[in-house]
Formats: C-alpha cells, sequence, structure tokens
C-alpha cells in the first residue's frame, strides 16, 4: 500500500537529495523544490500530506510559506514539520504559532528526521476530525488565531494545553486514551510521557474555571469532552 505523499523544501540540493532517499526508501512518494514560491505552486497542485519546510529559503521564507499554507482553508490540513538553522527559541515559537506542527534543528540525523515525520502524521491522522472554530456557551476556541477566549477574555494556554483541548472539544464524547493524546501533542514543545498528561489536563481544568468539568476523566483509559445536549 502506497503511503503518504511528502514534499521536502530546502535549498541546500545535497541535502535535498539525502531526505529524499531516506523518504522514498521507508516508502513515501516524495516532491522536493528550492525556494518558497516552488513551494506554494507545488502544495497547491500536488496536495501533499506532509511538507518538511526550511525555514531560511530564498525569496518567500518558510514562515510566509507555513502561514499561507495555514491560512488557506483547502490546505490548512497540511503537515508541516520545520528544518531550522539556528534552534533559536523565538523560530520555533514563531514557527508553531503559525501552525507548524512540529521542527527538527540542523544539523540532525535523518533517522531522527523520519520518525518525527512518522510521529506527525499518526498524529495527522487521529485529528483528521478536529474542528477549526468551535464555540460552547462562552468559550470560544480559534485554531487560527491559536486563542481560548472566556467570555472575551483570553485564556493563556500552553501549546500543548491548546491541543489537547482542541482535540476533546472537537470530538465531544469520544474517549481518548493517553497514548492517543500523547500522539497529538508530543513534539509541541517537549517530550510527552504518560502521567504528564494528567499534569497538563489539571493545568487545562485549572485555566477553563466554570469550564472544567467538560473535561471528564475515564478511569484507566483517558478522558473525554463533554456531549452537548
Amino acid at each position: 500500500m502506497p503511503k503518504e505523499k511528502i514534499l521536502v523544501v530546502d535549498d541546500e540540493e545535497d541535502l535535498l537529495k539525502l531526505i529524499r532517499f531516506h523518504l522514498e526508501k521507508d516508502g513515501y512518494k516524495v516532491l522536493t523544490a528550492t525556494n518558497g514560491e516552488d513551494a506554494l505552486f507545488l502544495t497547491r497542485r500536488e496536495r501533499p500530506e506532509l511538507i518538511i519546510l526550511d525555514l531560511m529559503l530564498p525569496g518567500i521564507d518558510g514562515f510566509e510559506v507555513c502561514k499561507k499554507i495555514k491560512t488557506t482553508p483547502e490546505l490548512a490540513h497540511t503537515a508541516v514539520v520545520m528544518l531550522t538553522a539556528k534552534g533559536e527559541e523565538v523560530d520555533v515559537t514563531l514557527g508553531l504559532k503559525l501552525g507548524a506542527d512540529d521542527y527538527v534543528t540542523k544539523p540532525f540525523s535523518l533517522k531522527e528526521l523520519v520518525a518525527r515525520v512518522q510521529a506527525v502524521l499518526r498524529r495527522t491522522q487521529i485529528s483528521s476530525t478536529v474542528k477549526d472554530h468551535i464555540e460552547i456557551g462562552e468559550l470560544t476556541l480559534d485554531v487560527y488565531k491559536h486563542e481560548v477566549t472566556i467570555k472575551n477574555d483570553t485564556v493563556p494556554l500552553t501549546l500543548t494545553e491548546f491541543k489537547l483541548l482542541h482535540q476533546l472539544a472537537s470530538n465531544p464524547g469520544r474517549v481518548f486514551t493517553r497514548d492517543e493524546l500523547i500522539n497529538v501533542v508530543s513534539g509541541a514543545e517537549t517530550i510527552v510521557i504518560d502521567r504528564t498528561i494528567d499534569v497538563h489536563i489539571a493545568s487545562l481544568r485549572k485555566k477553563l474555571k466554570a469550564f472544567s468539568s467538560y473535561i471528564i476523566t475515564i478511569r484507566g483509559i483517558g478522558y473525554k469532552f463533554k456531549e452537548q445536549s
């Protein structure tokens, strides 16, 4: 069975060839581009499931490419893994705020990159039913603004907390195991293991105040979001 289509965008052609070789060896169909303009053209034409995107590109840089993709409704579902040579927190934070799903800092091992790609694709499959805008009474969640508000007041969530709330609230009534939630949020800010999900949920409930009861614990399994009557 053929695997997903991946677009690799980097102006270093030797690196492009290496990444392409290792992804194709793992069964993926791989497209390549060396600049932002070609990346956007190929994304619109070929609709890859995932883009490996270098931030430092000639012309349109990776930040702008990511922003254009994530704000175009028919492309917004495309997963993005950023490549950054700097590894500076400001670059990573900006990329994630623009909608990138994960990042890898240069230099990196190709085995690590392939593993990150596999993890992001798994998360994307789990998140295929999520919504971009959710309103529950006075609670509003907006993916494009990356913002949660209660009575029009912004709730200061971490990226991990935002992803957890988004996943649960998009699928009210569905029980998510801790392993499924780990796949949703891993790579967002830190390495996430089984019991740290409980810590993030506890913090999320505290910030949601009156809406904390909407996140229901299923003992021994995980969590679900309260169904609306």
